[in-house]
């Protein structure tokens, strides 16, 4: 073959695709168009994983303060992203076992999060991240002094409960 044979566009036209209706039957283009339909959502789904997540932030909010009021560790549990972002010099939340296992510390530790939610103001940090200050445990009347923060994030799997924070430490 010679080279500007190579370089030549004749040997992609001579391979151009037929029309669906010339090469196969009703039945078989019914199947490759629903192959192809099937293949487009996957790649969206890949392209966009948030397409179906819960990016509504009130909606979360609802299902985990009453969970947390409620108590309900597992359900919590699922609606924390981890590693849980702790206070200076506390250990990182690895992951759900330690969760579980460390909740009071979380909950009922230094605020009492069950209280607080029931009535604290949400405040918006960012399109992706919201927060709200707890009052001590001690003193929870005392909204002046609410230095107890928990942090909320848009992950890529909806909203999660992504840190604790006392702002004074």
């Amino acid at each position: 073959m010679k080279s500007s044979e190579l370089n030549s566009f004749a040997p992609i036209r001579a391979c151009r695709a037929r029309p669906l209706a010339k090469t196969f039957g009703v039945a078989e283009q019914r199947r490759v168009i629903r192959g192809q339909t099937w293949l487009a959502g996957i790649l969206i789904l890949l392209l966009f994983p948030n397409a179906f997540a819960q990016t509504d932030f009130s909606t979360f909010w609802k299902k985990f303060r009453s969970t947390v009021i409620a108590g309900d560790k597992a359900t919590v549990a699922e609606m924390t992203k981890f590693p849980l972002s702790m206070p200076y010099l506390v250990k990182a939340v690895k992951n759900k076992e330690d969760f579980l296992r460390r909740y009071n510390e979380i909950f009922k530790g230094e605020a009492n999060a069950a209280q607080c939610f029931a009535k604290a103001q949400l405040q918006k940090e960012s399109a992706g991240q919201y927060e709200i200050y707890c009052p001590f445990k001690g003193t929870p009347n005392d909204w002046e002094n609410a230095p107890i923060r928990f942090i909320f994030e848009l992950t890529k799997s909806g909203w999660k409960f992504a840190g604790l924070d006392n702002i004074n430490e």
